[in-house]
């Protein structure tokens, strides 16, 4: 059935996110190592899963940059679960994008079928070639970041972090429906990302934020531009965010 994903997906996709959920600890654990190589004053005993709640959320929309497709809008949500220690904040997120594969791609991936279906045919079959016509891949994306925030003057945060992702492509268009080819374009593959930005307290549960974000997977890797408003439940956590 198109736009379902098969129980080999499904199965792989619980896997990945198992796995994101039992790494968080050692991802966690390098992010907060490697802030102090930066000169942090904190003490792994004060990074304590305790110190995670539900703070706010957040909607956003972007613009990405992708290596095979054509670059698109996105649309996403994140949720601020507070810190993790001094200074760094556990952000999951979920977005989603849908876009044109580029015609060098499409071209590509026509020559790889066409050659793969003539190995198979006599010479004197009148086979003319493979038209695969528009491919749309989409992809939804689940992550889990770590944001290092810092204060800076004028009222704003500033943060830079890294994370994991599970990424959900979904391949469609006319010729290849049903087809190996649309196979091959639904996955389910796991990404990481990089990423900085800035937030504003335009009022006082209430931000805006925009930030730049590179993510990396197998066969696709793309830049994007953020920008957000975030709903702010609790008030900042134990001062930190008002430090100067």
């Amino acid at each position: 059935m198109r736009g379902r994903l098969p129980r080999w997906g499904r199965r792989t996709a619980r896997r990945l996110f198992r796995r994101m959920a039992a790494g968080g600890a050692g991802w966690a654990l390098g992010l907060v190592l490697s802030a102090g190589a930066l000169g942090a004053q904190a003490t792994l005993a004060d990074y304590d899963y305790e110190n995670l709640s539900f703070r706010g959320f957040s909607l956003e929309g972007g613009y990405i940059f992708p290596s095979r497709v054509e670059p698109t809008h996105t649309l996403g949500m994140r949720v601020d679960l507070g810190y993790l220690g001094p200074g760094l904040r556990i952000v999951p997120g979920v977005a989603f994008w849908s876009s044109t594969m580029e015609d060098r791609e499409v071209a590509e991936l026509e020559g790889k079928v066409d050659a793969l279906i003539r190995g198979e045919l006599d010479p004197g079959s009148g086979f003319t070639g493979v038209d695969l016509g528009t491919i749309d891949w989409s992809d939804l994306v689940l992550s889990l970041d770590g944001h290092f925030v810092w204060a800076i003057p004028y009222d704003f945060l500033s943060f830079a972090g890294a994370g994991v992702s599970a990424h959900i492509l979904n391949g469609e268009g006319s010729a290849i429906s049903g087809t190996f080819v649309e196979d091959l374009l639904d996955s389910v593959t796991a990404g990481l990302n990089l990423h900085a930005g800035l937030e504003y307290p335009l009022f006082d549960r209430f931000r805006l934020y925009g930030l730049a974000r590179y993510e990396l997977m197998e066969d696709l890797r793309y830049a994007e531009l953020r920008l957000g408003g975030q709903i702010m439940l609790v008030p900042p956590a134990s001062g930190e965010e008002r430090s100067r």
